[in-house]
């Protein structure tokens, strides 16, 4: 059996192919979208693997997978090509994500300000992580500027920024990594 070509040289002019087949710009909204899911989805691996509780680590495992499905989604013009459903985000994902969340939140303390992105490795790559979810939001929903996004996904892609900040604290409670809080008067 032949291995395929890594290349294919389509793209050389600064193009690229959607699911269904039109071809649009590198900087097309639609691929700086799945792009940053992408970007979302490395960073994700990196903090996987480093992290050492199986649990968590399973849990963003199982993120990935979902990620992938969300840049499948997105890089499939609807109006060329139906939509795969394995690739949809359904309300259970969101309500799966949630759970993980509150089960999070209800071992941490309470907050009463705001803190500073960091603490220990993992933690501080758990932040990184967090904003470059908040940076794909941000580029979806200029995509949903002009194309229709599911609410299930959008809603999926804010509940998993909130999610990595919990986990960012959870994991820096494990490490008994003191949080940082804002100094607002900045002194």
């Amino acid at each position: 059996m032949r291995k395929s070509l890594v290349y294919t040289k389509t793209g050389d002019r600064g193009t690229t192919s959607l699911v269904g087949g039109t071809r649009v710009p590198k900087t097309h909204l639609r691929i700086e979208a799945y792009g940053t899911i992408d970007e979302l989805n490395s960073y994700l691996g990196w903090l996987c693997s480093s992290l050492k509780d199986e649990s968590d680590r399973g849990f963003l495992q199982k993120i990935q997978h979902r990620l992938f499905a969300v840049g499948a989604y997105l890089a499939t013009d609807q109006e060329a090509q139906t939509l795969n459903p394995t690739v949809a985000i359904d309300a259970e994902t969101v309500a799966e994500l949630e759970a993980e969340i509150d089960r999070l939140d209800e071992k941490l303390p309470a907050l009463h300000a705001f803190i500073l992105p960091g603490g220990t490795q993992h933690a501080a790559l758990c932040h990184v992580c967090r904003t470059v979810c908040r940076r794909a939001e941000r580029r979806i929903l200029a995509l949903s500027e002009t194309t229709t996004i599911s609410a299930d996904l959008l809603a999926f892609v804010n509940r998993l920024s909130d999610y990595l900040f919990v986990l960012s604290r959870k994991i820096n409670l494990n490490e008994e990594c003191h949080e940082i809080f804002w100094d607002n008067s900045c002194k």
